[in-house]
């Protein structure tokens, strides 16, 4: 399973050397018991594949899954788990695609007719013989192994900072009240589209107002359910930080998607307590130096639906750079 971070905007992924950045899915089910995944034929090339495109301009790679995912078989899909990302020569130079497990219920897919004329359920084994590219076969790998280990069905848990505010030595009011900066406010609708492709029903925030506005795009957007927690407040964090840990462990023991939103200062806490939930190798990824985070960016966790309170991944993303 792949537990290594993702930097996900086009402009460093390009930094990796790759020619052509692209992203997609594999979407599953289970079907009376057994895995089942979807392939998809392209006429084009007269081969079977996943769903997945090129990036488009300023779309990060989860963001650009999700989207060629609906536009070549019709799936609204949220992303859960991170697989293996993989390369081939193409006439460009290198393609480079990152692939995330996407799960879909009492869907059916629908093939656009152009890129896509056909559309198939089959078993990872199937899937393998019908394959035309030999590397597509790693996500899958990644796929089954998750399935075996109970920890492909999973939850998101979502920690974003705040976008960029006003610079406090040009705020005389209160701290509590001081707004995004106009690139802040960019990044807040950045934000919103890349929070859509894990798509939390509940938004935790600071109550400070950039904490708010910085999550506001997407709970107008979505309708997700926004609570404003004191506790994790810079003030209220650095006096009383047990406060700040309970109000993060309570988000986690209701086990539903969700997204918390706090401060540069709060977010060694609140990873501290996330990282309790880990293995060592993940708790390794978690950032640890300051800033921890820029300003809009994410730590994406995966969480176990069937071993409770296990994180199974760990990605970060950049929502927008000015």
């Amino acid at each position: 399973m792949a537990t290594h971070t993702k930097e996900a905007t086009a402009v460093t992924e390009t930094g990796s050397g790759a020619a052509t950045i692209a992203a997609g899915t594999l979407c599953w089910r289970v079907e009376k018991g057994l895995l089942e995944v979807l392939i998809i034929h392209r006429p084009m090339y007269e081969d079977w594949s996943w769903p997945k495109g090129k990036l488009d301009p300023g779309e990060t790679t989860p963001e650009c899954a999700v989207r060629e995912t609906f536009e070549e078989v019709g799936l609204s899909v949220t992303l859960g788990i991170p697989l293996a990302s993989i390369t081939y020569p193409v006439s460009s130079g290198e393609k480079l695609v990152h692939y995330w497990a996407a799960r879909t219920e009492r869907l059916s897919p629908e093939p656009d007719g152009k890129e896509v004329d056909r559309v198939e359920w089959v078993t990872p084994e199937r899937a393998r013989e019908l394959l035309s590219n030999p590397s597509d076969v790693e996500p899958l790998d990644a796929l089954v192994e998750a399935h075996l280990a109970h920890d492909l069905q999973t939850w998101p848990l979502i920690v974003v900072r705040h976008a960029k505010a006003k610079p406090r030595s040009s705020w005389s009011r209160a701290e509590g009240d001081r707004p995004l900066a106009a690139t802040g406010r960019r990044q807040a609708t950045a934000v919103s589209r890349l929070l859509q492709a894990w798509n939390p029903e509940r938004v935790v925030s600071s109550p400070w107002v950039r904490c708010v506005q910085t999550v506001s795009p997407y709970v107008h957007q979505r309708s997700a359910k926004l609570k404003l927690v004191d506790a994790l407040t810079e003030h209220d964090a650095a006096r009383r930080p047990g406060r700040a840990r309970t109000a993060v462990e309570r988000v986690i023991d209701k086990r539903r998607p969700v997204a918390i939103c706090t401060h540069r200062p709060v977010l060694p806490l609140v990873f501290s307590v996330i990282s309790n939930y880990m293995t060592g190798p993940l708790r390794a990824l978690l950032p640890v130096d300051d800033p921890y985070l820029a300003p809009g960016e994410a730590v994406i966790c995966q969480v176990s639906s069937t071993n409770p309170g296990r994180i199974v991944s760990v990605e970060q993303f950049r929502a927008y750079d000015d």
